[in-house]
C-alpha cells in the first residue's frame, strides 16, 4: 500500500510519498519536482504533463491549462467569461450550465468536461509515482482550496475514481501546510499554545488561515480567500503593459496572435520571478510576431505600481482572518508565507505591516502542501506508525438544512454547521412525519461563496416510511465528513415512545468525544423539534451500544436517495472511466508505435556504420553494396511515407533488414565467441588428463582417450576454418564447440564417479573381512 500525497495547484503539481525516514518529493520523467498541470492533445495521443506544457506553444489550441479554475464552475458565472476568454482552448456550455471543452482528437471533434481533464491528471501523476514506488497507487490524499464548494470537492472525488484513485481525505491547502509545520515544532506546549498566520499566494488564488498548535493537535480557527488573486494576476499586469508597449514601438497587436499571446506571457511570468530580486529586469523575444524581435525593460517600482491595485486585495482577507478568529495582533506568534506567487518582495512588505512582524519562510513555499497531504495520508494510513497528533480543521462557508416544513437549524439565522465549524462532525436530527419527506442542504450565507455561486447544495429524499401510527418520529443522521461533503447517513424510523434516559457506550470513541458529540447532537435536536413540533429525544449514534430505561423500541432503517445539485451521476462517471481507458490504451499503443519506428531508425543507423567497419570482412562487396541500398531505402521511406505508420509496418521492415544483416553479424560475434570456446574445451581437456592421474590404469586410458578424440577434433575444425575466408559461414560455430566440452565433461565425470564408488565398496568389502575375522 502506497501513502501519497498529491498537491493539485493551477500551475504545477506535485507529489510527496511517506517513507520510513520521512516525506519525499517524487522525480517525473525529467527528473523534475514539479509536473505541469498541462494536457494536450496531439493527432492521434495526449501529452500531459511537461510533455503537455512543451506542446502549449506550438499547439494552443488542443492543449487545456489551468483545468483548476474550471473545476465546478458554471458557463455563465459571474468573474469566469473574463478568464475563459484567456484561454487559447474552446470552450462552450454544456446542457446543464456547465463548462465543456471542445478540441480535435483523432480526426473527430471531442467534448471533455473538466472532470475529465482533471482525470487525467490525475491519472498521469498516478502513472510517475508508480514509476517511482514500483508498487500500484491507489489510496491518496488531495490537497484542494478552502473556498471550494460541495459540488466542487464531489468534482474532486469524481476525477479521482476517473483516474482509479482513492482519495482517504481532502485537504484544505492551509491545513496541510499547518500540519507539516507544527507536527515537527517541539517548542509548543498546552500552557503557552502558539497562534500562526499562514498566507498562501498560489498561482491563481489567495488562501490564509490561523492555526492553534498545542502539544499533540492542531486546529484550524479561521479561513479566509481571494479566489481571483494569484501570481498569474502579476503575470497579466505584465502582459499588458508589454502588449501595449510592443503595439506602439512594433506595431504588432500579440491579442490577435495566440502563439504569441503565450509566449509573451511565459516571458512575463519569467521577468517576474527576476524582478524579485533585482531592481530591473529586460525582456527580449525572438520572432513573437511578424517575424520581429522585441525588446522592453521594466523596473520594479512601475511593476509595483502598476500593480497596485492587486496589493491591495491582498489587505482584504488578512484583515478578515485576523477579524474571523477574535485574535488580537499581539497573539499571533509568527506569519509563515508560502505560495508559488509568494516571492513578490512588496508582498512581505505589506503582510509585515499587517501582522506587525516579518513574514518567515521557513517551510517550502512549492512542495509544503503535498508534504502535508503525504503526512496526513500516512497518519490515515495502516501500515505506518506516526505520532498521535490530531488535525481538527474548521468549515468555511456556513451550511444550512431544511425540510418540507422550514429550516432545521441550531441557530437563529438557519445555521445547522455554522462557519468555522471543525469537522469531520455529525449531527442527529430527531423529526415527526407521515409519510415521504424531502431535505435540503444549502449555503446559507450567497455572499460567502466565490463568484456568486448556486447556494443549493444537494437534495434528500428519505422513505416510503411504513409506520402504523399517525405521526412517526424519525431520527436523521447529517454527517460533515473528512472531505468537508455533508451527506445523511442514516434515516432510522422509531414508533415507540421512550424516556430521555440514555447512556452511549462507542468503544472507538473517548469520553471527550462522546461528550462533544452528544452536546452538539442536543442541541440540534433541540432546535430542530421546536421547528418540526416534535418532543425531545437525546440521540443515538448508528452503530453505538444505546442503554434505556422503558420499553423495548422499533427501529427500521428508511431508505435514503441523494441527488446533487449539479454532480456526476454514477452511469456519467462509468462513462468518463471507459472514456479514460480507451485514450491510455491509445496513448500506450503510440508510445509502443514510436518505439519501433525509433528501433527501426537506430537499427539503420547503427548497421551502416558497422557494415562498413567492424562487419567490412564478414560480408563480401555484393552483399555490403546490397545492404547498403535497403538501409538507404529504408531511411528515405522513414522520413517520407513511413512518417506516420502502424508498430506491425515497423516491425516487418525491421525482420526484413535483420534477415539481410543477421548472418554477417552473426559471423561477426561468432569469431569472438569460437576462440573463447576453443580456449575452454582445451582448459576442459588439460584439466581431466590431470585429473585421469588419479585413476586406475582401465579408467585413466579410456579418460585419456576421450581427451585425445576431442583435441583431435578441435585441431582438424580449426585447420578446416583457418582456411575459409571471414565473409562466409564458419566450419564450425562457437555453440557446437561448447556442446563438445559439454560432452566431454558429462563423460568424464561419469568415469571418475564410478571409479570411486567402486573404491569405496572395496573398503567396505574389507571392513566386513576383517570384522568377522576378529
Amino acid at each position: 500500500m502506497s501513502v501519497v500525497g498529491l498537491d493539485i495547484g493551477n500551475e504545477n503539481c506535485i507529489i510527496a510519498v511517506a517513507k520510513q525516514r520521512g516525506i519525499d518529493v517524487l522525480l517525473n520523467d525529467e527528473s523534475k519536482r514539479e509536473t505541469p498541470a498541462a494536457v494536450s492533445f496531439g493527432e492521434k495521443q495526449r501529452f500531459i504533463g511537461s510533455a503537455g506544457a512543451a506542446s502549449a506553444t506550438m499547439n494552443p489550441r488542443s492543449t487545456i491549462l489551468q483545468v483548476k479554475r474550471l473545476i465546478g464552475r458554471k458557463f455563465n458565472e459571474p468573474g469566469l467569461e473574463k478568464e475563459l476568454k484567456l484561454f487559447p482552448f474552446e470552450t462552450f456550455e454544456s446542457p446543464d450550465g456547465g463548462i465543456l471543452i471542445r478540441l480535435q482528437f483523432m480526426e473527430e471533434v471531442h467534448e471533455f468536461t473538466p472532470v475529465q481533464i482533471l482525470g487525467m491528471l490525475l491519472s498521469h501523476l498516478k502513472q510517475i509515482a508508480e514509476k517511482n514506488l514500483e508498487m500500484p497507487v491507489s489510496e491518496c490524499v488531495i490537497g484542494i482550496p478552502s473556498y471550494f464548494t460541495d459540488l466542487q470537492r464531489r468534482a474532486y472525488l469524481d476525477a479521482a475514481a476517473i483516474a482509479g484513485l482513492k482519495p482517504l481525505r481532502l485537504l484544505h491547502d492551509c491545513t496541510a501546510t499547518a500540519l507539516g509545520y507544527g507536527i515537527y515544532k517541539t517548542d509548543i506546549s498546552n500552557s503557552n499554545p502558539v497562534y500562526t498566520v499562514f498566507v498562501d499566494i498560489g498561482h491563481c488564488d489567495t488562501q490564509i488561515c490561523i492555526a492553534l498548535f498545542e502539544t499533540g493537535q492542531m486546529k484550524i480557527i479561521s479561513h479566509a480567500f481571494d479566489c481571483s488573486l494569484g501570481g498569474r494576476d502579476f503575470d497579466e499586469v505584465l502582459f499588458n503593459h508589454f502588449a501595449s508597449q510592443f503595439k506602439e514601438r512594433y506595431n504588432i497587436d500579440v491579442f490577435t496572435n495566440i502563439k504569441a499571446s503565450v509566449r509573451l506571457r511565459a516571458s512575463c511570468e519569467k521577468l517576474k520571478k527576476v524582478l524579485s530580486a533585482n531592481a530591473e529586469a529586460p525582456l527580449n523575444i525572438e520572432c513573437l510576431m511578424d517575424e520581429k524581435d522585441v525588446r522592453g525593460l521594466i523596473k520594479r517600482e512601475e511593476f509595483e505600481k502598476l500593480s497596485s491595485d492587486l496589493l491591495e486585495r491582498i489587505t482584504v482577507p488578512c484583515r478578515k482572518v485576523l477579524a474571523d478568529s477574535g485574535l488580537t495582533l499581539d497573539k499571533i506568534n509568527s506569519v509563515e508565507l508560502v505560495g508559488s506567487g509568494s516571492r513578490i518582495p512588496a508582498i512581505t512588505r505589506i503582510l509585515a505591516s499587517i501582522f506587525n512582524r516579518e513574514p518567515s519562510r521557513t517551510i517550502n513555499a512549492s512542495e509544503c502542501v503535498a508534504r502535508g497531504c503525504a503526512l496526513q495520508c500516512a497518519m490515515l494510513s495502516p501500515i505506518f506508525r506516526v505520532r498521535e497528533y490530531e488535525v481538527q480543521d474548521s468549515l468555511p462557508l456556513s451550511i444550512g438544512f431544511s425540510s418540507d416544513k422550514g429550516p432545521v437549524c441550531t441557530l437563529s439565522n438557519g445555521v445547522l454547521f455554522p462557519k468555522g465549524h471543525p469537522f469531520p462532525s455529525v449531527k442527529i436530527l430527531t423529526l415527526h412525519r407521515t409519510n415521504m419527506f424531502n431535505m435540503e442542504a444549502f449555503y446559507v450565507n450567497s455572499n460567502e461563496l466565490p463568484s456568486k455561486l448556486s447556494p443549493q447544495i444537494n437534495t434528500f429524499t428519505i422513505g416510503p416510511i411504513q409506520c402504523h401510527i399517525n405521526m412517526a418520529k424519525v431520527k436523521v443522521r447529517v454527517q460533515l465528513n473528512l472531505h468537508g461533503i455533508v451527506k445523511l447517513d442514516s434515516a432510522v424510523l422509531i414508533e415507540d415512545q421512550l424516556d430521555n434516559s440514555v447512556t452511549i457506550n462507542d468503544p472507538h470513541l473517548t469520553s471527550e468525544e462522546v461528550e462533544d458529540k452528544s452536546d452538539r447532537i442536543s442541541s440540534v435536536e433541540n432546535i430542530a423539534q421546536v421547528s418540526d413540533n416534535s418532543q425531545s429525544e437525546p440521540p443515538s449514534c448508528p452503530g453505538a451500544g444505546v442503554a434505556r430505561r422503558g420499553k423495548a423500541v422499533k427501529r427500521l432503517e428508511i431508505p435514503i436517495s441523494e441527488s446533487v445539485c449539479d454532480g456526476m451521476k454514477r452511469d456519467e462517471i462509468a462513462k468518463a472511466e471507459e472514456k479514460e481507458r480507451w485514450l491510455m490504451q491509445q496513448d500506450l499503443k503510440m508510445e509502443q508505435t514510436k518505439d519501433k519506428k525509433n528501433a527501426l531508425e537506430s537499427y539503420v543507423y547503427e548497421m551502416r556504420d558497422k557494415i562498413l567497419n567492424a562487419y567490412r570482412s564478414f560480408a563480401n562487396e555484393s552483399d555490403r553494396e546490397e545492404i547498403s541500398r535497403k538501409l538507404q531505402q529504408a531511411e528515405d521511406w522513414l522520413y517520407e511515407d513511413g512518417m506516420d505508420e502502424t508498430e506491425n509496418v515497423y516491425v516487418e521492415k525491421l525482420e526484413d533488414l535483420k534477415k539481410l544483416v543477421d548472418p554477417i553479424e552473426n559471423r561477426y560475434k561468432d569469431e569472438e565467441a569460437r576462440v573463447q570456446a576453443a580456449k575452454d574445451l582445451l582448459k576442459c581437456i588439460e584439466d581431466y588428463r590431470k585429473a585421469a592421474a588419479s585413476l586406475s590404469s582401465i579408467k585413466k586410458d579410456a579418460v585419456t582417450d576421450e581427451c585425445n578424440k576431442a583435441e583431435r577434433w578441435l585441431q582438424e575444425k580449426s585447420q578446416q576454418q583457418d582456411s575459409l575466408p571471414k565473409d562466409v559461414d564458419p566450419m564450425v560455430w562457437s555453440c557446437e564447440i561448447k556442446r563438445k566440452a559439454e560432452a566431454l565433461e558429462a563423460t568424464c565425470k561419469y568415469m571418475i564417479r564410478s571409479n570411486a564408488s567402486r573404491d569405496d565398496m572395496n573398503v567396505t568389502d574389507q571392513g566386513d573381512k576383517s570384522d568377522g575375522m576378529q
